[in-house]
């Protein structure tokens, strides 16, 4: 049970701690991500991705956030670099969540705290821009 909610939200959400700021920019990005859950016996390996943001994604944070209709947005602010935000999603992959991103020229750094079916995780994400999408 805890490996498929485990792999629902990385699905859910990786896209939800790598979305777009001021500072980001379009381009094909290496999103790796690392899960984080007090309670597993093992440390989980990372997960390794890469994602192409076109300019429409890149101008809607709230959008790239997360695409999921079950899930809501809140409190989403912009400080300089850095971006915070909560969410809340229902039906079957209810959970929680609070996260902030901080964007470098080419690169940002995500941290997300979670609450699913009484769970806590952390999900912490590390991105790099690769060059112009193919």
């Amino acid at each position: 049970m805890k490996k498929s909610i485990i792999a629902v939200l990385v699905l859910l959400l990786v896209p939800a701690v790598s979305f777009a700021a001021k500072t980001m920019q379009e381009g094909l990005w290496e999103i790796t991500t690392q899960m984080e859950m007090p309670g597993m016996p093992m440390k989980m390996s990372p997960t390794v991705m890469q994602h192409c943001y076109t300019k429409s994604d890149v101008s809607d944070q709230k959008k790239i956030i997360s695409s999921d209709k079950n899930c809501s947005v809140t409190d989403l602010k912009t400080s300089a670099n850095k971006v915070t935000w909560k969410m809340k999603c229902t039906g079957e992959n209810a959970a929680t969540m609070t996260g902030s991103t901080v964007f470098g020229t080419d690169s940002y750094t995500s941290v997300m705290q979670m609450n699913s079916h009484g769970q806590n995780m952390t999900m912490k994400v590390k991105g790099k821009r690769l060059g112009n999408c193919k």
